[in-house]
């Protein structure tokens, strides 16, 4: 029988303390000012009247949208600990305090969509809306990706499980799906309960993704064969990618479709938030670790600047 592990020191009581300018310690400053919005709080009042109002095209559209997210929030909560486990093994103290932060959002996140099914009075199964690509996302390579970290924690698997959650999960189809709701409820003033829990859910997500670049930077920048093991895994997951997308619309006249929606502005969508996630790290290919948070920091101010929030300052 094997020793159990033990653990050779804490770093927070050592001269190496807390690194407060690294980038997850900004994302964690960040999530303790914003992410701590509370599903039960949010009003619900007119959900149901304006649920009403809407026609059968209409409410299969939403409701097949929110059941592909409530589907895959909870796939992403269930999915996300090996990841935390590999980050937690290797001393990154810094990544892991942010990552309970990601954890706790997301299982929020499931919290939010089942709420509002259960206000609008939705208790049916919705599983009849996951296509063959969805579930081959979210059934196979999402927890595939992460389970393998159990067993296979290098630098090869970490990059593949962090492009199929941060790059895909999050970063293409998540993002897809806000902007699908923001073009379908806005412009006629409905559902605004719904409305501003996408707002907080995709806040949120912006945190995730970011995190996740920072990460795939490091770990393509650790890796000589780095860059193509992302590379390869990007292009291996974009076809069931836009899978899901064309899927979902293969129910819809294109003519009549509803909210006046059409599946080409989600496809390009899709791919251009694709080739931005592919810009960044190409952007960041080949640069030490420090440029790497250079580089990330400037990031983070730029979102604080574009939403007018105010530029988080280093804790001292």
């Amino acid at each position: 029988m094997s020793a159990p592990p033990q653990r050779a020191r804490y770093a927070t009581i050592t001269d190496r303390g807390l690194d407060w300018d690294s980038v997850p310690m900004r994302l964690f400053q960040k999530a303790k000012r914003l992410g701590t919005w509370d599903p039960q709080a949010i009003d619900f009042s007119r959900e149901v009247s304006d649920w009403a109002g809407f026609d059968t095209t209409e409410k299969d559209f939403l409701l097949r949208t929110v059941a592909l997210f409530q589907a895959g929030e909870e796939g992403v909560t269930s999915d996300l600990l090996p990841l935390i486990m590999a980050v937690a093994e290797e001393g990154r103290i810094e990544e892991e305090i942010f990552l309970t932060s990601f954890l706790w959002e997301e299982a929020k996140h499931v919290e939010f969509f089942r709420r509002w099914l259960d206000v609008i009075g939705i208790h049916e199964d919705l599983e009849k809306f996951m296509t063959p690509s969805y579930r081959r996302l979210f059934l196979v390579e999402l927890p595939a990706a992460l389970d393998a970290l159990k067993t296979d924690r290098s630098t090869e698997a970490q990059i593949r499980a962090s492009v199929t959650y941060n790059m895909i999960i999050e970063g293409v189809l998540a993002e897809t799906g806000y902007h699908g709701f923001r073009e379908s409820l806005e412009a006629n003033g409905k559902m605004p309960g719904l409305l501003e829990g996408i707002r907080l859910v995709s806040r949120d997500e912006s945190r995730h993704i970011r995190y996740g670049v920072f990460l795939l930077d490091r770990l393509i920048n650790e890796s000589p064969v780095g860059w193509d093991v992302m590379n390869m895994h990007m292009n291996e997951l974009l076809p069931p990618t836009m899978g899901v997308i064309s899927e979902f619309w293969e129910g819809y006249d294109e003519e009549n479709a509803p909210f006046g929606q059409r599946m080409e502005t989600y496809l390009d969508f899709a791919s251009t938030q694709f080739d931005k996630r592919m810009k960044v790290l190409e952007r960041d290919r080949g640069k030490s670790q420090a440029e790497i948070e250079r580089a990330a920091i400037a990031d983070l101010v730029a979102d604080d600047a574009m939403v007018g929030a105010a530029v988080f300052e280093p804790l001292r």
